[in-house]
């Protein structure tokens, strides 16, 4: 709808106030009073002002959608809190002991999040600055999110192509749109696996992936629109405290990784570090192993890095040298050796109106939801399991990498959660299961990964050329 790209809202944000506004046939009766509660709903920056005065004036600010994230203040011993879209910061903030109690449960898991807040504030007293205490906060899922729920009902559709498309419904594309003039059906099945390829780090913990690609082709709404779980950093700088860990005196925050499904970083060609050598050096800790140690602190994530970049259309192929126009942190194979995959984004073509959902579809907020819940360590364990049994691993080759076939079986297994979550013991023994699973799952992982080695043997010919990767095969 026009009066939700006029606004910029985030898919799950739409689909959550379409559920509270629309009728039981689903239709929005007055387009008028859907734009006031919008704007009553979620606040603007140039609003922050009127809601300080309300919670100052009249003790308690009107209910609003936003964006929260949590840090202790150990020096003074109390949490506090930021809304970053509206410009309150930690110092200005308290959560008192009481509201904490209430709310913790919702709020640590993911050190905040998206949900329905009302402020309060707190005067000065004894010396001490007044500050604005958070009085209520509600997780804003309106549904029951049922895993077995949706794997049963993925199991009445037989045709993996239709799911496909179900999948694609789900985060605003039209699937019909992807069958361009005079494109070959496999052209078409490319476009539409490699923009659901863009889904993996949403089902699958820190999975590290590159995508330099065409522009117009959805790369920032991807990461930036459609998951609350997630966090999409635009070109600008970008340092290691936003990213792992706040060190300055007051509130010892939390970075990016820890409280996110995945963090992106787009516009790679003209991102700046404040430090780009102890940048390089804590992303590929972080990338290997899940966490680093900044200032004697353990910093532990499950976010996946994913690194975003337009290139010139003649450098997009694997054989070519597709970093050459990026930042020098970049380029460097030790950092390129952990990345579990490229997207090869120059499949899908530049979007279109035809490309864009308009009609009944599977609901953003409700996947996303699902998606986060793949990502538990007991859903893992199973797909990878399973992933395990099916995958023959080859090599005559000594020097095949243990990054590369972890890298291909992390990969499947996420491209299993997507498009066969009601996978189990038994399906996966059928010849029809196998030859799917070959084609939606370890055919592309294998060349995610050997575009990876192809990069690696351009910027590092000496230490690469002889590499070679492993044969893998379903049994």
């Amino acid at each position: 709808m026009a009066i939700f790209k006029a606004e910029k809202l985030e898919a799950f944000l739409r689909d959550w106030i379409l559920k509270r506004k629309e009728n039981e046939d689903g239709q929005i009766p007055s387009i008028d009073e859907l734009s006031k509660y919008i704007q009553k709903i979620i606040p603007h920056r140039n609003e922050k002002q009127q809601l300080e005065d309300e919670a100052r004036t009249e003790g308690i600010t009107r209910p609003f959608l936003a964006k929260i994230n949590i840090a202790f203040n150990a020096k003074a011993d109390y949490y506090c809190f930021e809304l970053p879209d509206l410009g309150f910061t930690y110092t200005d903030t308290r959560i008192e002991d009481y509201v904490w109690n209430r709310i913790k449960k919702e709020l640590i898991a993911e050190a905040g999040g998206w949900g329905l807040i009302k402020l309060g504030y707190n005067p000065p007293e004894d010396g001490k600055s007044g500050k604005f205490t958070l009085l209520e906060y509600n997780n804003f899922c309106p549904y029951e999110v049922s895993l077995e729920a949706y794997k049963e009902a993925r199991s009445k559709i037989e045709d993996t192509e239709e799911w496909m498309d179900i999948l694609l419904g789900a985060i605003d594309y039209n699937a019909e749109g992807f069958e361009l003039k005079g494109n070959l059906e496999q052209d078409t099945w490319l476009a539409k696996h490699t923009m659901l390829t863009r889904l993996l780090p949403f089902v699958q913990s820190r999975i590290n992936l590159f995508e330099l690609a065409p522009q117009q082709t959805g790369k920032s709404y991807i990461f930036g629109k459609v998951s609350k779980y997630g966090w999409l950093a635009g070109g600008g700088s970008l340092s290691r405290a936003k990213l792992f860990l706040d060190m300055r005196p007051g509130a010892k925050t939390r970075g990016l990784v820890t409280f996110n499904d995945y963090v992106a970083i787009d516009e790679i060609k003209s991102i700046k570090f404040t430090n780009d050598k102890e940048m390089a050096g804590i992303l590929k800790g972080y990338m290997e192993d899940g966490f680093v140690n900044v200032g004697g602190t353990k910093i532990e994530g499950d976010a996946g890095m994913i690194f975003l970049g337009n290139i010139n259309v003649n450098r997009m192929m694997s054989g070519q040298d597709m970093f050459e126009e990026l930042p020098e942190v970049f380029r460097d194979s030790a950092l390129i050796q952990r990345i579990h995959g490229f997207i090869p984004g120059y499949f899908i073509p530049p979007l279109s109106p035809d490309m864009r959902m308009n009609g009944w579809a599977l609901n953003t907020e409700y996947f996303t939801e699902i998606m986060h819940l793949m990502r538990s360590p007991s859903e893992t364990m199973k797909y990878r399991g399973m992933v395990e049994e099916l995958v023959l691993v080859e090599s005559r080759a000594k020097n095949v990498s243990g990054r590369e076939v972890e890298a291909v079986m992390r990969l499947c297994t996420a491209y299993m959660k997507l498009f066969f979550p009601h996978a189990n013991n038994d399906l996966i023994k059928t010849i029809k299961f196998k030859e799917e699973f070959n084609r939606y799952c370890l055919e592309p992982a294998v060349a995610m990964q050997k575009t990876v080695l192809e990069q690696m043997q351009i910027i590092n010919p000496e230490e690469f050329s002889n590499k070679c990767m492993a044969t893998y095969r379903v049994r």
